[in-house]
């Protein structure tokens, strides 16, 4: 679907179940998203995600390595839905790589190629993404790529109590290029 130098950013296969399940749901994967989900929560998100693509065009697409055909996560986009949050309906570019994988550029240029399919395929004024103030990774990828902090859009995060480390989210924006 997309190439990168290094990466194919793909739609799913039934084999990239079982890698995802043993590299991208891990404590030190998800330490910033609530921790380890459930097989049953995973497989309800690969459901949502085929779904976004059949319905959208688009979703969180598997990200692959080139030079091993290593399945390293996912990165892509989706509609924002966090339960009445200032991005809801709005389309938002994550991300979520394997402990081994990280560290290496390789978000960042999944991430990049993400943005540039979405100019050249949605007509949408902005992309959007967020993350916890203490996931200083991925706020570093947004700026990478481009992206702006937006203070005005943060949020608590409805999935968390108000009182929790994990319910204050921030806000990244990146205006559709001139």
């Amino acid at each position: 679907m997309m190439e990168t130098a290094r990466l194919i950013v793909r739609p799913w296969r039934a084999a990239d179940r079982a890698p995802y399940l043993a590299t991208c749901n891990t404590e030190a994967v998800t330490a910033h998203l609530g921790g380890p989900a459930s097989v049953e929560e995973i497989d309800d998100a690969l459901d949502r995600i085929r779904a976004s693509q059949e319905q959208n065009g688009f979703s969180f697409w598997a990200v692959e390595r080139k030079s091993d055909g290593a399945f390293l996560g996912y990165c892509g986009l989706k509609i924002a839905n966090d339960g009445g949050s200032p991005i809801d309906g709005e389309v938002e570019i994550g991300w979520r790589l394997s402990a081994d994988a990280q560290g290496q550029g390789y978000a960042t240029e999944a991430a990049a190629a993400c943005l540039e399919w979405a100019w050249a395929n949605l007509d949408v004024a902005r992309i959007v993404a967020i993350t916890v103030p203490a996931n200083v990774r991925s706020w570093r990828v947004m700026e990478r790529i481009g992206m702006t902090r937006r203070a005005d859009l943060d949020f608590a995060h409805p999935r968390f109590a108000p009182d929790h480390p994990l319910s204050r989210h921030i806000t990244y924006v990146k205006e559709r290029p001139a």
